[in-house]
């Protein structure tokens, strides 16, 4: 699982563009991913999915240019939160309330505006239930 992470976080760091924080929201099992964002100019738009309710494992990749100058003291690559209707929630630190996504990326001087997908539009990776048989 680990060594998962360690791949997933350096093909992340790999594909970013220049100065821009990446996240991906995956389930707990890392086996669907929820949601994504990308930071431009101070501002992060954050894409998730509407329709999952249950615990989350959010992870962050910054830029190399971001990491060499520090531009997120503190940010860890891994927080676990939920994600409930399209509202994600993040545990910042192990013992204390879940705060939003809004409210935590506001602590790094990020903005933040969340898009919650409708069942049109769906995220690069998400994998949909099939449809449940009609009852007979």
């Amino acid at each position: 699982m680990r060594r998962f992470l360690i791949t997933l976080l350096a093909t992340l760091s790999a594909s970013a563009p220049a100065a821009a924080l990446q996240l991906i929201v995956w389930d707990r099992d890392l086996s669907t991913k929820l949601g994504d964002g990308e930071s431009s100019g101070g501002k992060v738009t954050v894409r998730l999915a509407g329709d999952y309710s249950g615990p989350v494992v959010v992870l962050f990749a910054p830029s190399d240019e971001e990491r060499a100058r520090n531009a997120f003291p503190g940010l860890k690559s891994r927080y676990v939160g939920s994600l409930v209707n399209g509202q994600l929630n993040i545990m910042a630190e192990e013992r204390s309330a879940a705060q939003s996504i809004t409210k935590f990326l506001s602590g790094y001087r990020l903005t933040a505006t969340v898009q919650v997908a409708s069942a049109a539009l769906s995220l690069p990776g998400l994998r949909k239930a099939p449809p449940s048989a009609p009852n007979r």
